[in-house]
C-alpha cells in the first residue's frame, strides 16, 4: 500500500507510527546534513562573487573585478573602447563557479585612474605593459585570453610576447586582419595619414554620447536587450575633464596595431592556440569580413558569427557564455595537459 495515498485514512495515531517507521532523513533532515548544505552554499556564493579591487601599477590605480577559486584555470578579460570591465558584468558570474575571472580597467577607462597625458603614455604597447603588470602582481602566470575591440591588441601583443602564458584565445569582434577594417576606419585613416588638428576635430563625435549609444545599439535586432547603464556607464567616464584628448590620442595610436598583424598572425601559426570566434555580423566598426581569415592560421579555430552588433555580450551574454564554457572545457585542460 502507497503510505501517501490519498484513499488512505489511517488517522493522527496511525501517522505517527508511519514516521516513526520512516527513515529519519525523510520526516526531519539531521542538522548535520543541513549545516553543511548550508556550509557548501555559502562557500559557493563567497567563491563566485565579483569582487572589487584596484592595484598599484607602476605608479596608476589600476581597477579589477575578480571572482572564482584562485586555484582554478584563469580567464583574463580584456575590454574595449568605449567601456570597461563593466561590460563583462554578467559574463564574470556565468564563469566563476568553474573558472578564476579577471578583468582590468585600462587607465583613463572605467574606475581606474586617468593620470594627465603628459605623465602616462596613452598607447597600445602601454596598455600592454599595464596588464602584463598586473597580471604578474597577481601571481597569474597562465590564462586564457578573451579580447574584445581593443582587447584585441592589447591581448596579442601579450600573447606574442609570452606564448606560453596562453592556453586558450576567445575573440569577440576583435580584429588582427586587415579585412576587419573597413569604411568605418576611413576618417580615423585619414587622421593616421596626416596627424593633423583638423582630422583630430573630425572624429571627436565617437567620444558622444550619439556614438556611444550607436555603437551599442546598430546593428541589434532587438534593442529592448540593451540596457541603457551600459551606455550611461561609459558616458560618464568618457565625459571626465580630460578623457576625450586620452581617446583621441588612442585613436591616433591604434594606427601601431595593423603593422602587427602579421607578427601576431605569426604567433597563430606557429603555436595554434585553441580559439573560439565569437563575433557580432552585423556590426560596423570591426566587420564581420575580419573574423573569418583567423581560419587562415588557425585551422582548427571555431568560429560562430551572431545576428547582433559590436557589444554581443549585452544581446547574447547567456549564448556565448554556453559556448566559451563548452569551448574552455574541451580546451583548456588539454592544453596545460599538453605542457
Amino acid at each position: 500500500m502507497n503510505p501517501f495515498s490519498t484513499r488512505t485514512n489511517i488517522g493522527i495515531a496511525g501517522l505517527a507510527l508511519l514516521a516513526a517507521t520512516l527513515p529519519f532523513g525523510l520526516v526531519n533532515p539531521p542538522r548535520s546534513s543541513m549545516a553543511q548544505e548550508s556550509a557548501r552554499a555559502e562557500a559557493t556564493a563567497n567563491t563566485t562573487a565579483v569582487r572589487y579591487h584596484t592595484a598599484k601599477i607602476n605608479g596608476t590605480d589600476v581597477f579589477y573585478r575578480e571572482a572564482g577559486r584562485k586555484d582554478a584555470p584563469t580567464v583574463l578579460l580584456l575590454h574595449g573602447f568605449p567601456t570597461s570591465s563593466h561590460m563583462f558584468r554578467n559574463f564574470i558570474p556565468a564563469l566563476s563557479d568553474k573558472y578564476h575571472v579577471i578583468a582590468p580597467d585600462y587607465p583613463g577607462f572605467g574606475q581606474s585612474a586617468a593620470p594627465d597625458r603628459a605623465s602616462f603614455d596613452y598607447t597600445f604597447d602601454n596598455y600592454a605593459k599595464v596588464v602584463e603588470a598586473l597580471t604578474e602582481k597577481l601571481g597569474v602566470n597562465q590564462y586564457a585570453l578573451y579580447v574584445m575591440d581593443y582587447g584585441a591588441p592589447v591581448g596579442f601583443r601579450l600573447a606574442a610576447k609570452h606564448p606560453e602564458r596562453v592556453t586558450a584565445l576567445i575573440v569577440q569582434n576583435g580584429n588582427a586582419y586587415v579585412e576587419g577594417i573597413q569604411k568605418f576606419w576611413e576618417p580615423i585613416q585619414k587622421y593616421w595619414a596626416s596627424g593633423a588638428s583638423t582630422d583630430r576635430e573630425a572624429i571627436r563625435w565617437l567620444t558622444s554620447l550619439k556614438a556611444t549609444k550607436w555603437q551599442y545599439k546598430d546593428g541589434v535586432p532587438d534593442t529592448s536587450l540593451v540596457s541603457p547603464d551600459a551606455w550611461t556607464m561609459d558616458q560618464a567616464r568618457l565625459d571626465r575633464s580630460g578623457n576625450q584628448e586620452i581617446q583621441l590620442d588612442l585613436f591616433y595610436d591604434y594606427r601601431t596595431n595593423i603593422p602587427l598583424y602579421p607578427q601576431w598572425q605569426a604567433y597563430f601559426r606557429k603555436h595554434q592556440p585553441p580559439t573560439l570566434v565569437v563575433w557580432g555580423k552585423n556590426d560596423q566598426i570591426f566587420v564581420a569580413d575580419g573574423a573569418h581569415p583567423y581560419k587562415r592560421d588557425l585551422p582548427n579555430a571555431e568560429t560562430h558569427v551572431i545576428d547582433t552588433g559590436h557589444f554581443a555580450l549585452e544581446t547574447h551574454g547567456s549564448e556565448i557564455a554556453s559556448l566559451v564554457r563548452d569551448f574552455l572545457g574541451r580546451s583548456v585542460s588539454v592544453r596545460k595537459a599538453a605542457r
